[in-house]
């Protein structure tokens, strides 16, 4: 990194790495990331990291892994006795949508940015069904499971816990093959991709992933307004907008007319922040 000057990234809630932007003139912009807490392997950054690389080489809007002078993904120093895992990104191109004050690009309609959202993401699920891991990250039911569940809700609401229990057995039951079960970014939301404000484009980046499973639903054929509880009248278009152009990216030969099991994941951003779907 000589010759590039370094700008510390404000932290924000919840953040769990120390980031800096690393820019040189005549060169592209890099993002450094050191995390710095013991919750994560050097086998989960290395699924990690392995997984955007792929996704970038196969053709996904992601920003992409810069190796380092070694040729690896991840490097990892040790200093008073605590582990730094670094690596680098090159820099997305454009800026997050708070950065713009929340305004989409000037003279491109709304919807633009909605099929954007859709595509790319769309785009990145239909490339992880053909994705075979080196380095495994952790499954759902590793972390989710009956024993967390003890531990993070109160005995005082034992319902709720038999509930949540009850909910992922029935997840458990649920066909795991590669169209229904896999990898997942699990916060795609605006904080974690920039927009090209001259294109619309998307570039994805902060790939949290882990291999999950989604809750089986069912697309309603013409004519019908009920759907999981929804009334699709009162739905905002955007929102209808979206799931389609994600289901059409995600799968060719998906009819969304028939009655049939929808193989896709949803996460609206914006919409429903912090609120992940994948409609099977």
């Amino acid at each position: 990194m000589e010759g590039y000057e370094t700008g510390l990234v404000k932290a924000h809630d919840g953040g769990r790495n120390v980031v800096y932007t690393c820019e040189k003139e005549g060169a592209d912009a890099k993002i450094l990331r050191i995390a710095f807490l013991p919750d994560r392997s050097r086998e989960d950054f290395l699924g990690e990291l392995e997984y955007i690389r792929y996704l970038f080489e196969h053709g996904g809007s992601v920003s992409d892994v810069v190796s380092s002078r070694k040729g690896n993904l991840l490097e990892e120093i040790t200093h008073n006795h605590h582990i730094f895992f670094i690596s680098l990104f090159k820099k997305a191109k454009g800026k997050m949508l708070v950065e713009n004050n929340y305004q989409y690009r000037e003279g491109a309609p709304i919807t633009e940015y909605y099929y954007n959202c859709g595509k790319v993401l769309g785009k990145l699920h239909q490339i992880s069904k053909e994705y075979t891991p080196i380095h495994r990250r952790y499954s759902f039911f590793d972390k989710y499971n009956a024993e967390y569940i003890d531990k993070l809700i109160p005995d005082s609401l034992s319902p709720l816990k038999e509930k949540l229990v009850e909910l992922l057995n029935t997840l458990e039951g649920v066909d795991r093959n590669k169209e229904t079960f896999g990898l997942n970014h699990f916060d795609y939301n605006d904080g974690n991709y920039s927009i090209d404000f001259d294109t619309g484009q998307i570039t994805v980046y902060d790939s949290i992933i882990l291999v999950t499973v989604g809750i089986c639903l069912t697309w309603p054929v013409s004519g019908e307004t009920e759907w999981a509880g929804y009334n699709l009248n009162q739905t905002p278009v955007n929102v209808k907008s979206l799931w389609r152009i994600i289901l059409k990216q995600s799968s060719q030969d998906t009819d969304l007319r028939a009655r049939s099991k929808i193989r896709c994941w949803i996460h609206c951003p914006c919409l429903f922040k912090q609120t992940s779907w994948r409609i099977l």
